[in-house]
């Protein structure tokens, strides 16, 4: 009889660990930049790959200057999404270092790029070529726009994604102009696709002994984000407006100003809204036909939020959600990063980890988001400097220090004396 599994305690905090590595023996060439395809491999690698990110010499992957802020030498936005890699520096464009990536792929489980469609790149690492000549690898292409249609060959970055798709329609005051939001939504979106998008090719590659091509797009992702936005549109024909943090089908579902602050009260049903009209003293604003159904609530949002406002600046924050929250009222505080950093919720769940930088030291990392039996996938390394590994994964591949010399050193005289 197989021994029991032992679940974790719902208040431990789930332990960091090597064990949580569910794709480990995976092998991953990253030629992305840029976010969306490298939050892919980092997840990959998070999830136990060995990823291998490949950049060009002269600077690589653009993110490392993009900043302030910087922590050591590269960019914080370089840092945040290219741990658990190995950093090797190679001119794609050149003979020689295409011969090295396609090295890489002889055994790579998966390649992860984002040329733009009809580049040289996009050209010499043609997808039809690489699945016929590596017919088990797994090919994610990330795009602007998708491989078809008239925008197909238009390049794009995240705010473009946002606007282009709808997102900057929907964010911001009704009076206000069109906003983006925090997030770069239109990266991070075609990134979690993409990822959705490999495993499930690699599950069916299991089945079938082949891999395949897989293909999003910051574009197709935010359509596929706005889920009851789009439905609404679709049934009603109507241009949606902008509700700041208001939500189109439920009220009051937004945020509100106390005395000192701001908070959110999210109201999903008509008895939750009973209890919070009792708890602020007026119950006869339930009873109010304006009022009384969710459905009344949508249709009279304005009077509604006016009587609400005007009610909730008398308090702080702390006063409302320590009121609201033991009767079930969902409600929160708005906090800033340096709170939710401080949060003990976000100490409990194990979701900041730390490795050490060859540079900097210490260098905090916000971990994946998943767990395995109570396992956290671990921040194994930290995001590699510019070529960190490139002598000892080119050794991997059967270079000897000749020709790494001459890969890594194209300028340097030649000796065809030696091997590869």
């Amino acid at each position: 009889m197989s021994e029991p599994i032992s679940e974790p305690t719902p208040d431990a905090a789930p332990p960091a660990g090597a064990h949580a590595a569910p794709l480990a023996g995976m092998k991953v060439v990253d030629l992305s930049k840029i976010l969306a395809g490298p939050y892919v491999t980092m997840s990959l690698a998070d999830l136990g790959a060995e990823v291998v990110k490949v950049e060009h010499p002269a600077g690589g992957d653009p993110t490392r200057g993009w900043g302030p802020p910087f922590n050591g030498p590269d960019a914080t936005y370089y840092l945040a999404a290219n741990r658990n890699k190995r950093s090797v520096t190679l001119d794609l464009k050149s003979p020689a270092g295409q011969r090295a990536v396609h090295r890489m792929l002889a055994d790579a489980d998966v390649l992860v790029e984002n040329f733009r469609p009809g580049s040289s790149l996009a050209r010499a690492f043609d997808y039809r070529e690489l699945c016929e000549r590596y017919p088990r690898l797994v090919l994610l292409h990330i795009s602007a726009f998708g491989e078809s249609g008239p925008l197909r060959d238009e390049p794009g970055y995240d705010m473009v994604a946002q606007a282009s798709a709808g997102l900057m329609s929907l964010t911001g005051e009704p009076d206000g102009p069109p906003l983006k939001a925090g997030y770069a939504m239109g990266d991070l979106g075609a990134a979690l696709f993409g990822l959705v998008g490999v495993n499930a090719a690699l599950v069916e590659r299991e089945r079938t002994g082949r891999g395949q091509y897989v293909t999003t797009s910051l574009y197709e992702s935010q359509l596929a984000l706005h889920i009851n936005w789009a439905t609404g549109y679709f049934a009603t024909g109507e241009r949606p407006a902008r509700l700041g943090s208001g939500h189109p089908s439920l009220v009051p579902y937004q945020a509100y100003a106390a005395a000192d602050g701001h908070f959110v009260i999210a109201v999903g049903n008509d008895v939750l809204f009973r209890r919070l009209c009792e708890a602020l003293g007026h119950p006869e604003w339930a009873g109010d036909p304006r009022f009384a159904t969710n459905r009344d609530r949508v249709a009279h949002r304005t009077a509604l939020n006016a009587k609400l406002e005007a009610v909730l600046v008398d308090r702080g924050v702390d006063h409302w959600c320590a009121l609201l929250g033991p009767l079930g009222v969902p409600v929160a505080p708005i906090r800033s990063l340096d709170e939710v950093y401080a949060c003990p919720q976000t100490e409990a769940l194990g979701m900041v980890q730390q490795v050490d930088h060859p540079d900097v030291g210490p260098l905090r990392q916000v971990a994946f988001p998943v767990n395995f039996r109570g396992v956290r996938p671990s921040v194994r390394s930290a995001p590699p400097k510019l070529g960190q590994h490139s002598r000892e994964v080119l050794a991997e591949l059967g270079y000897d220090k000749a020709g790494i010399d001459r890969l890594l050193h194209p300028e340097a005289p030649r000796d065809d004396t030696h091997g590869a």
